[in-house]
Parts: structure tokens; C-alpha cells; sequence
């Protein structure tokens, strides 16, 4: 394992758990939303739920393969709603994640010398702040009956940076090149 704090790997193992449940939850979202007459919302949940894919694919090169049985618990919404609903279940998560969650690792993280994780925890909130904006967004249009209009979401690979319709020609929080980004 090359993490040597049972801490920080304790933690690693949690963001991994909720990344990865809010991956799997946004693909359901999107297809959901979709069906609801909101293409550009369900590309926005699919981009996103590729964000997340990036963060728990961060998190467990962190854990560093290790080979062990470990309960991990990801709290947030679990079903099926209609779009309005899980957006603001989105955003719920987004905000626990922002607020509560990742500031906690990653001074876990600083506080333990864990260079890695702390990387992997820092691409992950400063991400997440932008997910639940663009949440909100998505939700005020779909209250008001609309879909969202934009051309692109587009997904630093690295480190799940999102942005929409352009993107920067170097990611600002990792510092990938724009033709790394993936477009949705």
C-alpha cells in the first residue's frame, strides 16, 4: 500500500466508495433525464458520472492495490426520481462532499504527509465545487421546464476539472492540456 497512514487510507477508501456509487447514480440520472425530455441535463449527469470515474480511479491509485476485504460506506440519495429530485440529490452530494468531506481528507491528507492522496483529494474537491454548480443550474432550468443549452461538457481526464462549451488550453487545476479533455 502506498499510503501508511490507516487514516488517510480509511479515506481514500470512503471517496472511493461515494465516487464511485455517484458515478453509477449519475449514468441512471441521465438516462432518466433524457426519457424526461432533457438531453443536454442527461449529457451533463453522463459527463459528470466520467468526473467521478476519475476520482475513485484517483483515489484507488492511491490505495496502491492493496489486497484486502474493507466495508465502505458512501452515503447519498440511492433510487430513481424524477429529474428536479435527483438533481437536488446531486447537488446534496456535491455540497457534503465540498463543504464536509474532502476539506476533512485533505487536511487528513497534509496533516500526514500523504502527498498522493492529498493530490488525489484536492482534484476531487476543487471538481466537485463545479459539479454543484452546474447542478443548480441544471435544476433551475428543469423547474422552469427547459433544458440546459450549452454545445459540450468537457472532463479533464486527470483530475475530473469540468467545464463547459470551451475548454481552457491548460486545466487550471492540474495543469493537463486541453486536448487531453474529453468532450460530451
Amino acid at each position: 500500500m502506498s499510503v501508511k497512514n490507516a487514516m488517510t487510507a480509511d479515506f481514500l477508501r470512503s471517496a472511493y466508495g461515494g465516487e464511485s456509487m455517484a458515478h453509477m447514480r449519475y449514468l441512471t440520472w441521465g438516462k432518466m433525464a433524457e426519457k424526461e425530455g432533457f438531453p443536454n441535463i442527461g449529457r451533463l449527469f453522463e459527463a459528470i458520472a466520467y468526473a467521478e470515474q476519475v476520482h475513485a480511479g484517483n483515489h484507488f491509485k492511491e490505495i496502491g492495490g492493496e489486497i484486502a476485504d474493507a466495508t465502505v460506506t458512501a452515503g447519498a440519495v440511492f433510487g430513481p426520481g424524477k429529474t428536479v429530485d435527483n438533481l437536488q440529490g446531486a447537488i446534496n452530494g456535491e455540497l457534503h462532499e465540498v463543504e464536509q468531506m474532502y476539506p476533512v481528507y485533505l487536511n487528513a491528507a497534509e496533516l500526514q504527509g500523504e502527498a498522493g492522496a492529498k493530490r488525489s483529494f484536492h482534484f476531487a474537491l476543487e471538481a466537485e465545487k463545479i459539479h454543484a454548480d452546474l447542478f443548480k443550474q441544471a435544476q433551475d432550468a428543469a423547474k422552469a421546464g427547459k433544458d440546459m443549452e450549452f454545445e459540450k461538457v468537457l472532463i479533464c481526464p486527470v483530475c475530473g476539472h469540468t467545464i463547459l462549451d470551451n475548454a481552457p488550453d491548460f486545466c487550471p487545476v492540474c495543469g493537463a492540456k486541453k486536448d487531453l479533455y474529453k468532450a460530451f
